[in-house]
Order: C-alpha cells, then structure tokens, then sequence
C-alpha cells in the first residue's frame, strides 16, 4: 500500500467498523416484503443504499407520507438493532478498535459519518465503548442528502476543524467511495460488504480485508501518514 498522508479521519460506520451490513439487508428484505416488494436478499445489497427516507420514497414515490416513511424506517431500523445486538462485538471488523486507540493516541481527529439514523450510529459506537474518542459524529438526521452526496463527510469533517479534502476516508460500500470520491478525499475500501470488482471506475486509495497491520505516523512537518 502506498503511504497515504492525511489529518483527520473520517469512518463510515455500518460494514466499515462492525461487519453489520447482512444484518441490514435482511431487515430490508423482511420490511420491504411486509410492504409488498418481494426482493432478492442480492437484490436489496446492490439497490437498497441511503438514507432510508429516500429509498422509501425512491421506491414508493408518494404511497407514503413523510410521516409514514419515517414511522417505516423507525421500524425496520428497531428489528435490525434487536436482530444485531447479541453478535455486535463478535462482528466488530479486525483490528478496527485497535486502529482507533491508535489514532486517539497520537491525537488524531476523528469523526464518525453515516448514512444511519441516531439511534443506530449510538447503538454501536456505545457497545463497543469508543465514543468519547470520535470528535464529532454525524448521522442521518442530521444531512438533507444521503451518500453519494458527500454533505455527511463535510460535516464530520467540519466538527473536527480539518479540512475536507485534508480527510482521510474508511468506507465499505461503492456509494459511500463515491461519497468519498465527491469530496475530494482518499478513500480506503474495507472488503466486507462488496468486491473490490464492484468499485471500477472510482478512485480508491487502499482496499483492506480489516485494519490491522496499519500503522499512522506523525510527520514532522505536520499531519499524518497512513502505512503498513
């Protein structure tokens, strides 16, 4: 891998710290079938990205209100926590907490970008006891477009005081590359939700199984640099 230089760090969240994607899509899968759409569990990983209020809509065009798109995203994203909860810290992605203590270590900001609600972006940095060593966290709720948009990256990037295009990004999913992509900022691809096949086309930094064997180092002059 080539050394890749950054001062801060942005983490997509679900497939990029814990391996919880599976987990999503079947809950997609049941909620989408109770609503009427029989998809293939293959169907909902390469459609089914986003903020869930416009996938509904994307899906559904005006069927539901916006009340009742976010009653239904409540619902499915209730089953999903209730469903992961027992496998959560056997599923977190190797060496992902390992890597964050040593990022806090040298003092390196850290934000958390995801395209999921509250509840769930808590949910998880909470059990796995990590939250008072992010700087700032942003979630779904608190964007007006979803990845590929990179508005969730720009306020990660904002709350720690770095630069956008100074963030190094670790994401799982082609959309949130693309997000990555969008905001000018290299990304390193976990490999735990998609093929690196699948990501043609886009500019990646790094694809990695899990994080261990990285290594950050401070450079003299300033910043960071990612190495294994």
């Amino acid at each position: 891998m080539t050394p890749i230089p950054f001062s801060g760090i942005l983490f997509d969240l679900d497939g990029t710290l814990v391996d919880n994607m599976m987990v999503h899509h079947r809950a997609w899968q049941r909620k989408l079938g109770e609503l009427g759409l029989d998809y293939t569990i293959d169907r909902v990983k390469e459609e089914i990205h986003g903020v869930n209020t416009e996938i509904l809509e994307r899906l559904f065009g005006d069927r539901y209100t916006p009340e009742e798109r976010q009653a239904i995203s409540r619902e499915k994203e209730s089953a999903y926590r209730e469903i992961f909860a027992p496998e959560l810290e056997a599923n977190t992605v190797g060496g992902a907490l390992e890597f964050i203590q040593q990022a806090y270590a040298q003092d390196v900001p850290m934000a958390v970008g995801t395209a999921g609600p509250e509840e769930n972006a808590f949910f998880v940095i909470d059990a796995l006891k990590i939250r008072s060593l992010f700087g700032h966290v942003v979630h779904s709720g608190m964007v007006k477009s979803g990845k590929p948009d990179p508005e969730v990256f720009r306020q990660a990037a904002e709350g720690i005081g770095v630069p956008l295009n100074e963030c190094l990004i670790f994401e799982d999913s082609v959309t949130g590359a693309r997000a990555a992509n969008n905001a000018g900022c290299p990304v390193v691809v976990l490999t735990t939700t998609h093929a690196r096949e699948e990501f043609e086309g886009l500019e990646v930094a790094a694809f990695r199984e899990d994080f261990r064997g990285l290594i950050i180092e401070r450079q003299p002059e300033g910043g960071f640099l990612l190495a294994q």
